[in-house]
């Protein structure tokens, strides 16, 4: 189990390093495709795809077993080392596959969010400022309103201390009551 761990985690790291030089340049899979595609099947200059780098699923999943089936039989052929006989072997090979698999989305998720962070770095600063501008009139229209409640409150006690009398009185003194 602890081998397999080693194993794993080496693929993630792998997948990481695979997708990252995918992103750079893939010359690699532009030697491929010009090999096998005709002139008006070709990829355009501009267009970065790579074995791995901006795929879909299916067909990442296809080339990164691929090239591990390849490893493993030349690895199997060339030494005495039994890759694809035993469980251990099997298990490794899943092992390195899945984790390359893990590891290129991993990087995929670490570069495009590095793009987001670089394209909204203006932005993000702004956002704070209007969120601290927005957050400085909610304490002040809250202030407000408790000033605003304490003046009420004082105009009614000081109206009650006017009128001391009481409505009959007042009634009385104008002549109205007798």
């Amino acid at each position: 189990m602890g081998l397999e761990l080693v194993i794993f985690i080496t693929a993630i790291l792998f997948g990481i390093f695979i997708y990252w030089r995918e992103s750079q340049h893939n010359r690699l899979y532009r030697f491929f495709n010009k090999l096998f595609n005709s002139k008006e099947l070709q990829m355009k200059p501009e267009d970065k795809k790579g074995f791995v780098y901006k795929q879909a699923f299916l067909p990442r999943l296809v080339y990164v077993v691929g090239l591990f089936l390849v490893a493993g039989l030349v690895i199997q052929f060339l030494s005495p080392f039994e890759i694809f006989t035993s469980y251990n072997g099997i298990s490794a090979f899943s092992s390195i596959t899945v984790g390359t698999l893990i590891g290129t989305y991993l990087a995929n998720f670490v570069l495009k969010s590095g793009k987001v962070i670089e394209e909204k770095s203006d932005s993000l600063g702004d956002m704070v400022q209007d969120t601290i501008e927005k957050g400085k009139h909610i304490i002040e229209d809250i202030k407000t309103k408790d000033a605003e409640e304490v003046t009420e409150e004082e105009i009614k006690e000081e109206t009650t201390k006017k009128e001391g009398k009481s409505a009959r009185e007042r009634l009385k003194d104008k002549g109205y009551l007798k």
